[in-house]
């Protein structure tokens, strides 16, 4: 065995003792272990290089050891690497200021911001200031959603999984069926269904005995209706084009606000600055992180129009975190919102997620288990079926996943690995959140190794590889 090969034994063997498994690290057949990183590449400790297709589920958009934002770091960490969070520093402030910028550039509305340190967290602290805006405690969410998993984050993320073992969530989430177009809920087709599924949530709102509405006072029970442009650990689902547009119709009707997670699709993943841009609507409250600082430092937090977030009705102590608005997370934040600015970076995206998603389209017609294909900037999906196209085959999904970090996969005679997440109603979507830098090449190898993996784990019966340009 080599020496790399006794020390990942060792580690292991360590990590089994004394790691909890209560995170998602042995969710794989054998846990992963990684030695390096570097652009879109993770290396173990043989020096294998796996291509990173998913960048930490969309949380390093510029690619991993960016050098502006490792130099950022590196300068903080001389000069003020620490400081409570009741104290103000210069970087929160410019970050702020430049957020705030961006969103009045984007939506036309002012408001502030307030930080914290990871999604889930900033996600509870937008519960708290809608409860506290309006003394209500329950919220419309979707189908499909994921905004964490913390209590509060889980009575709006729609998997039970999640809750079943914490007992009782007495606040849990009415959630309403996304339009997911290719798994329609109510059996429809996008182009006779006359958006058939706005129809059905403003029937909610009919009679009171639907258990929404106060139909004397014309109150509603529901505060606020949390929304992912394009949902994430759903599968990278795309909603049509004037579906948000119509359900905030109905929202400013009864007076619930909208609240905008942008977790993963922030910061450009879309190929725009926020993935609601897309849809013509403006947000009452707008959640981001992840990205925000490529995956250096925590940092997350939200922004809120004025009336909601001002001090008279917002004071110091209405949440806080110890690590929130830390020096190393807003520097780094501050260099990848400058890096943001290159005029040039929303073309390359748009371009580089239409060849990909052209590259997998090709697969596609290869391959009758490829069910659905769709992209949006650089998130794209791929939905995995029997060969019938349509019926979720989440075993292939997971083989392919396994597979592609076992490495041994070939590309101009030397071996690599591939790193993939799966995502979806089924667990049968492979989520794609590549760097924003993916180079040519580096599809043209995404689109070897995912033809090299399909044609090892199915039967169809495929026709010659087509020549990826």
């Amino acid at each position: 065995m080599t020496t790399a090969g006794k020390l990942e034994k060792i580690l292991l063997k360590e990590e089994s003792r004394y790691c909890s498994h209560g995170d998602t690290a042995h969710y794989l057949r054998k846990p992963k272990i990684f030695s390096e990183c570097d652009g879109s590449f993770l290396y173990d400790y043989s020096g294998m290089p796996y291509l990173d297709l998913q960048m930490w589920y969309s949380a390093v958009n510029l690619g991993y050891k960016n050098k502006r934002v490792n130099n950022a770091v590196r300068n903080q960490i001389d000069r003020l690497p620490q400081l409570a969070s009741q104290y103000l520093h210069r970087e929160k402030i410019e970050l702020a200021a430049g957020l705030s910028r961006q969103i009045q550039k984007s939506f036309q509305a002012k408001g502030r911001i307030h930080f914290n340190v990871g999604g889930s967290q900033a996600i509870e602290d937008s519960i708290k200031l809608i409860r506290k805006t309006t003394g209500k405690t329950q919220f419309f969410a979707f189908q499909g959603s994921y905004h964490g998993r913390t209590i509060g984050a889980s009575e709006i993320t729609s998997s039970y999984r999640y809750r079943k073992p914490y007992g009782h969530f007495s606040n849990r989430a009415q959630f309403i069926p996304y339009p997911y177009c290719f798994r329609c809920h109510y059996g429809k087709r996008f182009d006779s269904c006359k958006y058939y599924c706005v129809a059905q949530f403003e029937r909610l709102f009919e009679t009171e005995y639907n258990s929404v509405l106060d139909t004397k006072s014309g109150e509603c029970e529901f505060a606020a209706f949390y929304i992912e442009p394009i949902q994430g650990t759903g599968g990278y689902v795309i909603p049509p084009p004037d579906y948000f547009r119509k359900i905030k119709k109905i929202l400013d009707r009864f007076k619930i606000y909208l609240v905008d997670d942008e977790i993963q699709m922030g910061f450009y993943r879309t190929g725009r600055f926020w993935g609601l841009e897309h849809f013509g609507i403006e947000p009452d409250i707008l959640v981001f992180g992840k990205s925000l600082t490529n995956g250096m430092n925590p940092l997350s937090g939200l922004w809120a129009k004025e009336e909601l977030v001002k001090p008279e009705v917002f004071p110091p102590g209405s949440a806080h975190s110890t690590f929130s608005s830390n020096p190393m997370g807003t520097t780094a934040g501050l260099e990848v919102m400058n890096i943001l600015q290159d005029k040039t970076l929303a073309n390359r995206i748009n371009s580089s997620g239409k060849k990909f998603v052209s590259m997998v389209k090709k697969l596609q017609r290869k391959y009758r288990e490829i069910g659905d294909v769709a992209g949006i900037g650089l998130a794209i999906r791929i939905e995995i079926c029997e060969k019938d196209g349509i019926t979720p085959n989440r075993q292939l999904a997971d083989e392919i996943f396994q597979a592609g970090l076992d490495g041994g996969l070939e590309y101009k005679g030397k071996k690599y690995g591939l790193v993939l997440d799966i995502g979806g109603y089924f667990k049968n979507v492979f989520t794609l959140s590549p760097s924003f830098y993916i180079t040519d090449e580096e599809i043209g190898m995404a689109y070897k190794f995912l033809d090299q993996l399909f044609s090892r784990f199915t039967a169809s019966k495929r026709r010659p590889l087509q020549k990826y340009n």
